[in-house]
This record gives C-alpha cells, structure tokens and sequence, in this order.
C-alpha cells in the first residue's frame, strides 16, 4: 500500500444519515456534535440557514445540510447538529449520527454497507456546499470587525427646540420622563428582594447585571391605586435619579417621542401644592390637546432621598457618572443603548442615536399609487411626511391579523427618514460591549443589514443588531427599483 493509500485509510471519518442517504465527514472538521440548540432566525437569509444559536459564547450559524444537498427535511427526534470548525463554529444538522471509523470515506467498495447497514457512505465537500449559499465559508471564515459607532447626528442638534421623551403608562394614564433621564427599560423582574422598614412605595431590590437596585412603585409615587405589577407588559424605567440609579415600576411602555419645546406647557401653579415641589415638570400637548402627557421630573420625584440611600450601601446605589450616556450615538461608555422591538417572534435592536420617535401607527394612512407592497403610506408626523414601510413583508415574514400593539420605529440618518412598522417595542436596553459579536458572514441579502448580535447568555436571550444606515439604504433602493419597474421608460432615459 503506498503512503498516500496509508495516510486516507487511516483517516477517521463521522459517517452521519440525512434523510435516506450517509455521508463521511473528516474527523477533523468536527468540533463537537450537539442536540439542536435553540435557534433565532435570521431574515432574508439563505434557505439553508436555519438561524443563529449561542455556542458557549459564541455565535454559531446552523445550517441545515438537507437544505445544502437538495433533499428536503423532515422532523427527526434523533437530529443532531455536528459543529465544524471554518474559522468560527458553523453548525450542520443531520438526521443521525451513524459511526465514526476509519478509512470510511476513503473506501471505493460499494458492497461495504457501513456499521449498522443500509447504504455506503459518500464522500463530502463540505466546503464546496457550503460555498453555494455561504460563499465566505468555503474558506475559513473571518470575522467582521464590530462596526464604529455611526457618526449621526442627533434630532435635537438639528431642531434644537425638540424635547426627547420616553412615554409609559402608570393607571392607565400617560407619563413621560426625559430620554436624557433615562438608563434604560428592562422587564419586570422575576425575583425582588423585599427590604424591611421601608417606605410603602418601595417595593425591594433588584439584580440588574450585578448591580443591585431600589425598585420603586411609580403608582405609589404619584399617589395612584397600587397594583399592575407582575404583568407580562410590565417595565421597568431604570432612571438617574440624582447621583444613582433607581427602578421605577410601570405598566408598560408607551413610545419615545421628539416633541417641539412649545407644545410642554407648564404645569398650572393651583398643581404644585402651594410650596411643595412638583413632580409633574410639564404637559405635553399630543394630537393637537386631544392627548396629554405628564412629564415627570426625577429630581422631584423623591423628596427624602435618604429613603433610597438607606436600602443598599453607598457604594453600590452610586452611579460612575464617568460612563454617562454621549447622546450623539447611544454609547454609555463601554456600553451601548438599543430600542428592542419584536417581529415574526425575534428580537431586534436599533441603536437609540438612530431611532427618531417611536409612535403608535396613525388611524389612517395616505396610499401612494404604484407604491411597493412593504409601502403601507405616508403619514403627517407633526409636519413631516414620513413613508411607513411594513418590515414583516420586507423580511418575508408571515402577516398577522392581530395589530394593537404594533408601533413604527422613525429612523433618521443624514436626510434620510422612514417609519418601520414592527410588531412591539419592548425595551430601552444597555448593552455591554462584552456581550455585542460581529454578524457571520452570511453571503445572503439580509448580511448587511444585521450589523452585529447581542448574545445576552445569563437571560438565554439572543438579539440581532440592525445596521440603521443599511436599512434605510435598502428601503430607498427597494423604492427606486419598484418605481422603475412600474415605469420602465425611466430606466431608458
């Protein structure tokens, strides 16, 4: 036997089973084989991918090797995803493990049925098929750089007379706080530490990212009913209050506006209870006085401060100011700010330096003639005329009859500016960069558009982080080339 015949029969191979057929893996390329993970689904990717899952900290594509080799797939309660290695895992799901032996796929006898019967093994390029819809796989995969902070300029510095306010729900009326005034929006937790001889507004601690803080009830605060905590649309606002940060408890989130200056009137002097200081900073005029909203100030929300001061130990109730928020671009020192939203049952984030408004989608909506189905119309956004683009339809997604809580996330970068209807906005969420990796590279029409994942492992949570500048990139070519389609005699001109 030659050296080259000895070397291929002593390489050891996973021969595995996809629908009928077996195929022979080099050992080598296989890193582990695993139970199938959880997956997030990625849109407009290829059909083979199946979505990302978390590998121990890393983000790993899961591939679907029926997809990759044209058999179609088909539950399988034995499927298990062998993980090879192109320079980051890439997960392969096949129906079964069959053996793992060596020289299988070096052997040109037919007869041999393998280990366990049934049909020989068959070579496999795993690179060749992996090439087809993942051309950046065929060769070990490098990972993106995280993307630089987008250079946006902000809202207000371009109307400075616009007031940022995050709006949220409290007895079934509208409050708001300054945007500059809030950490961030984050579930009602689970678990709350009960503190003895407190304040009856003080409902406990909470964990937040090994940081321990006062939860107030905002009904308490305010004097309203007690109660509405707990629910599934339950929040909590985490706001600067003074030096520190302090939960405070609501029942679910509203929207985040850019509002002119001159439509807060103050509150009326008979509200602030003589010489007492008000709570209640301004009213905001929405939908020409039909709608107010009471806008809160933190520094007057907690009159004895020492009420929080008591419930957790200086050092921990402070907040390292070094790291406050630059509201040019989100960022909170290492960290960074995303408005989480949900469509087709994922998560999504934005980076808040992008994100406009977000607001509930008007009763009606102006058609454009000739428009792109993903254009549901324009709306009258204070002024502005504001395209409203369905996102489920740009991302395929299935359509769904249930809509009250749909909202539209206004995205603006340089003169570019589009409302994306999502399914719900969930979350005003600080990332620590630890936790942000670069998107694989998918090779597919929707690779650009996920700029980088926020894999949160403690919360088994997975996030795709959308490149804002590419969304609205795509919605306005997406726009050009469904205009040119309908008058062909521009293309021509």
């Amino acid at each position: 036997m030659s050296g080259a015949a000895s070397s291929a029969a002593a390489q050891t191979f996973l021969t595995v089973q996809v629908g009928d057929e077996r195929f022979a893996l080099p050992a080598s390329d296989v890193a582990e084989v695993i139970r199938p993970p959880a997956v997030t689904r990625v849109p407009l990717g290829p059909s083979s991918l199946l979505g990302l899952a978390n590998l121990r900290g890393a983000v790993m594509p899961v591939v679907a090797l029926h997809s990759l080799l044209g058999r179609a797939s088909r539950p399988c309660a034995t499927a298990r995803v062998i993980v090879v290695d192109r320079g980051a895992p890439v997960g392969l799901v096949i129906d079964k493990v069959v053996s793992l032996e060596a020289g299988g796929a070096a052997s040109t006898d037919t007869t041999d049925m393998g280990a366990e019967g049934g049909p020989p093994a068959q070579p496999i390029d795993l690179d060749a098929l992996l090439g087809r819809d993942f051309g950046n796989f065929a060769r070990p995969m490098q990972h993106r750089q995280s993307a630089a902070p987008l250079e946006l300029q902000t809202p207000s510095a371009v109307v400075r007379d616009e007031v940022a306010l995050v709006c949220f729900a409290v007895a079934a009326q509208d409050f708001a706080l300054p945007l500059t005034a809030v950490h961030e929006i984050v579930a009602f937790p689970d678990e709350v530490a009960i503190v003895p001889r407190t304040d009856g507004v003080m409902l406990g601690v909470m964990a937040l990212r090994g940081q321990l803080l006062p939860l107030v009830s905002l009904r308490g605060l305010l004097g309203l009913p007690a109660g509405g905590q707990g629910s599934a649309r339950s929040r909590v606002v985490v706001a600067r209050v003074g030096a520190g940060l302090v939960g405070l408890a609501i029942d679910g989130m509203r929207e985040i506006l850019r509002v002119p200056a001159s439509i807060i009137d103050p509150v009326p002097a008979i509200l602030t209870r003589g010489n007492a200081e008000a709570q209640i900073q301004g009213i905001c005029r929405l939908d020409g006085g039909q709608r107010l909203v009471s806008v809160l100030s933190t520094d007057h929300l907690f009159r004895d401060q020492t009420l929080i001061d008591r419930m957790m130990p200086q050092s921990e109730a402070r907040y390292d100011m070094d790291r406050d928020m630059d509201t040019a671009d989100g960022r909170l020192g290492d960290d960074e700010q995303f408005i989480v939203f949900r469509l087709g049952g994922e998560e999504y984030g934005l980076p808040i330096g992008s994100v406009d408004e977000v607001v509930r989608p008007p009763d009606t909506l102006t058609r454009l003639p000739k428009a792109p189905a993903f254009i549901e119309g324009v709306m009258n956004l204070r002024g502005r005329v504001v395209p409203v683009i369905d996102q489920r339809r740009r991302f395929r997604l299935e359509t769904r009859d249930e809509r009250r809580r749909e909202r539209i996330v206004v995205v603006r970068i340089d003169h570019m500016q589009a409302g994306f209807v999502v399914d719900t906005v969930s979350e005003v969420l600080k990332i620590p960069q630890n936790q942000l990796r670069p998107t694989p590279d998918l090779a597919a029409d929707g690779s650009q558009i996920i700029d980088r994942v926020a894999n949160i492992e403690v919360e088994g949570r997975m996030i795709l982080l959308l490149n804002p500048r590419e969304l609205l990139d795509r919605a306005e070519k997406d726009l050009l080339a469904a205009m040119t389609e309908d008058n062909p005699e521009r293309a021509t001109s």
